[in-house]
Order: C-alpha cells, then sequence, then structure tokens
C-alpha cells in the first residue's frame, strides 16, 4: 500500500513511483540512503524498492540498518549487478527480494504486490465484508454484484476500512497509509475522498463515523 522508492538516478526514480502510483500504490521517492533512512524513520511502508548503490549511505548500510531495527517493511533490492554472487549477497543481507537492472516494470508491480501480502500485516486476494468484494490483485471492486467505478485513492481507503474488520480506522492512518509524504494534513483530503467512496457505494450507507475517531465499515 505504501512505498518508498530509494534511487539515485532521479528519472528512474520518478517513472517507477509513477508506474506504482498508477498500480494503486501510495509511494514516495528519496535519492540517497542518509535519505532513505530518514524517510523509512518517519513513515511506516510496507515495501522499500532499495537500489543497492545508493550515495552517502550505501543500500546495503540502508538495507542493514533496516533489518536490526526489526522493521516490518519489506525490502525489494535493485541493482545493476546481476549475477548469482550478488543475488546471494542481496539476500544474505536481509533482502526479502532482487531484481538486476534492466527489469520488466509489470514483474517490478507484481513483486511488490507479493511482498506486501508477505508483509507483517498480510492481505489476502479477495477481501469481502457487507456484500462489497474487493480483489486486490485485479484492483476491482463491486456491491452485492454491481460494479464500482473507484479512483485509486478510493479503493485503497475502502481496502483499510475492508482490512479493519469492522474497526475503526483513523483519519491520521488513513493518511498514512494511502497519501504519501506530500499530503497536507489540513486540507480535508480524507473528508472528501470518503464523501465520494460514501457516494459511489450508493444506499444503505455502509461507512459511519465515529465521532472524534475515525470511520468505520
Amino acid at each position: 500500500m505504501r512505498v518508498l522508492v530509494a534511487e539515485d538516478e532521479e528519472i528512474l526514480a520518478e517513472l517507477v513511483a509513477t508506474g506504482l502510483r498508477r498500480a494503486g500504490f501510495a509511494v514516495d521517492t528519496v535519492y540517497s540512503g542518509d535519505a532513505a533512512l530518514a524517510y523509512l524513520g518517519l513513515h511506516d511502508y510496507d515495501v522499500v524498492v532499495l537500489d543497492r548503490d545508493l550515495p552517502r549511505v550505501h543500500g546495503d548500510d540502508v538495507a542493514r540498518r533496516l533489518v536490526a531495527s526489526g522493521s516490518r517493511t519489506r525490502i525489494l533490492m535493485l541493482t545493476a549487478a546481476g549475477s548469482m554472487e550478488d543475488r546471494v549477497a542481496g539476500l544474505d543481507l536481509g533482502a526479502d527480494d532482487y531484481m538486476g537492472k534492466p527489469f520488466e516494470f509489470p514483474e517490478l508491480v507484481s513483486r511488490v504486490r507479493a511482498l506486501r501480502r508477505r508483509s507483517a500485516r498480510p492481505v489476502p486476494p479477495q477481501l469481502e465484508r457487507h456484500g462489497i468484494r474487493l480483489d486486490t490483485v485485479r484492483r476491482a471492486a463491486s456491491r452485492e454484484g454491481r460494479e464500482l467505478d473507484l479512483s485509486p485513492k478510493e479503493f485503497s481507503v475502502l481496502q483499510l476500512l475492508l482490512e479493519a474488520d469492522g474497526g475503526t480506522v483513523s483519519a491520521e492512518e488513513l493518511l498514512e497509509r494511502a497519501w504519501d509524504a506530500n499530503a497536507d494534513p489540513f486540507t480535508g483530503a480524507v473528508r472528501v475522498c470518503m464523501s465520494k467512496l460514501r457516494g459511489k457505494l450508493g444506499e444503505p450507507a455502509l461507512i459511519r463515523t465515529v465521532q472524534g475517531v475515525g470511520y468505520a465499515l
């Protein structure tokens, strides 16, 4: 759901980030190892796409520190060095997956999704509650068999509500998990998105506001 792309080639980093956003992820980008560590310390990421040859703090050291901290963030390591020895070394550092450059973008998206499912908060391929069915792989949603035309953000918010299994999800958590670091917490983005989502879900209303706490399905 929330991904950090740490890649020193800025054009490649932005291309990867754009593609992951189109696949429904909230994505932040950094271009150095020290910036990656700073972001990883501030936000709760599901996956970090980590270039091995980062400046200032090497990608290997970022991986070591992340693993040593006990973080549940999964590591997909990227490198131009694609030999078997390099792959073994990267995995031995604690990476959960490893891809050589150049790579096929659909495979990268698929591997990020797979790592998300293997995280400490695994997501089943299908989520269902109150007649809503969400296919997290195909990115399709329906209510009582009626297809829902959801934006990527609306899909992510609905997924988080379904994952809560009836529990309340705060606006702060929705911002943290479904938006990137550029989101302004004072814009009312969550409220606006929730209003549009309620309209698309239709009647009877399913999302309730828990005053002073958040939202529940």
